[in-house]
């Protein structure tokens, strides 16, 4: 669906004397259209509205078309739009950061490694973010913004252990969560199969979950850092009931920890709404902290999720396009979007705009550490697979962890390595 918010335009024309927003493109008039599709739910009606209006200001000779776009099947669309066999266009596109390598790997997309260092600040960017854009040291996905898993905590049954301050360290957190598991009381709800967050502790350790050596891919899940990764998750799921053959989403964490018997969660700071829904006697009492790293110098490493902001070569309005990514990566609606979402902005620099906001301000300490998966096009490919669940959960039930580790790793590298 298109969201054209035209009615902001006219009343910000009406209001302020200005004849320089159009309604359509007009190319008598001197206006060229540029598109951007936006995906649902990443940014809020009344953002996209003040955005479209502002931009449109500032740049009285392009009229901006927002459009929404579903996540479900969207990676055809933006194949088609990349190939050129869609009969619908677009200048910018918001992907999810580990979507951009597939679609690099068509040779569709302009390449904005020069912009990034010279005008949208690059070397602040959030690794997470930056690193899946990025294919042999040329930029193709800029950063616009970040989530990522933090803690999600009982402030009662925190104090009722004695536990007045949130852990800084793995050492500190496995003692916490020990003295909080007792009776019926889980001391933290941590699913066997939640692979992003094992993923974290990996790479805290040094490790990776896959490798790439003179062009080719293998899995690295049988390398000593990442069994020391898969180690401390172990140490850390047998301090609760979590399901050992199941991830988070089964049953939803969320409903498991609204029963009020569970201590801590690992999840993204957005699931605490969803606890209070389910449990609304809770409302209050729910805080966060960082994962905490190895020592107490920095957070842990997680799993960064968000997205990036791609042009397709094919555009026939790269500047126009270029001066899109401009205003939505500047400080001013990077602020914006942050604090109306509770998002991480795309920069280090810019983490203190959250600092009112609780679970965004304990998301940023992560996100600075933060990581995204291997840049193969064809980690997607993986993911349906998830060799990585059944060996976390042969580790916990007792098998040997370095044979699972190395048939799990053979299982990746034969799916990132196999041809087409």
């Amino acid at each position: 669906m298109k969201m054209r918010f035209l009615a902001v335009c006219t009343a910000l024309a009406a209001a302020t004397a200005l004849t320089g927003c159009s309604q359509s493109a007009d190319p008598a008039a001197g206006s060229d259209k540029v598109t951007l599709w936006l995906m649902k739910g990443s940014a809020s009606e009344d953002f996209i509205g003040k955005f479209t209006a502002a931009f449109e200001t500032d740049h009285p000779g392009i009229d901006l078309d927002v459009e929404i776009q579903e996540w479900t099947g969207i990676g055809d669309k933006v194949n088609a739009v990349l190939d050129g066999t869609s009969k619908e266009t677009a200048d910018v596109i918001e992907v999810g950061n580990t979507q951009v390598a597939k679609y690099i790997e068509t040779g569709g997309l302009e390449e904005l490694t020069l912009e990034g260092l010279r005008e949208w600040g690059s070397k602040d960017w959030l690794k997470g973010l930056a690193e899946p854009g990025t294919i042999n040291g040329a930029q193709y996905g800029v950063p616009w913004y970040a989530a990522n898993r933090v803690v999600i905590y009982h402030k009662d049954l925190f104090a009722t252990a004695g536990i007045k301050t949130p852990p800084r360290n793995r050492q500190e957190w496995i003692q916490a969560t020990q003295k909080l598991d007792k009776g019926d009381q889980q001391g933290i709800y941590l699913a066997g199969q939640n692979w992003y967050v094992l993923a974290g502790f990996i790479w805290d350790e040094g490790g990776e979950l896959a490798v790439e050596t003179n062009g080719k891919w293998v899995g690295a899940l049988d390398d000593d850092k990442a069994l020391a990764g898969m180690d401390f998750y172990k140490q850390l799921q047998a301090l609760g009931d979590g399901p050992k053959d199941a991830d988070e989403e089964t049953p939803p964490q969320s409903q498991v920890f609204a029963r009020g018997q569970v201590a801590q969660i690992i999840a993204p700071p957005g699931q605490a709404a969803e606890i209070e829904a389910a449990n609304p006697a809770l409302k209050g009492k729910l805080g966060f902290f960082p994962i905490p790293g190895k020592t107490s110098e920095k957070a842990g490493a997680v799993f960064t999720g968000g997205s990036d902001l791609i042009i397709p070569a094919r555009t026939g309005q790269r500047k126009g396009a270029v001066d899109v990514i401009t205003a939505l990566v500047s400080e001013k609606w990077q602020t914006e979007l942050a604090r109306t979402m509770s998002y991480v902005p795309n920069k280090t620099t810019l983490a203190h705009v959250v600092e009112g906001n609780e679970g965004a301000a304990n998301m940023a300490p992560g996100a600075a550490q933060g990581r995204a998966t291997p840049t193969s096009a064809r980690w997607a490919e993986v993911e349906a697979k998830n060799p990585i669940k059944p060996f976390m959960t042969a580790v916990l039930t007792g098998r040997d962890p370095e044979q699972a580790a190395k048939a799990a790793s053979a299982e990746i590298g034969k799916v990132l390595s196999s041809d087409r």
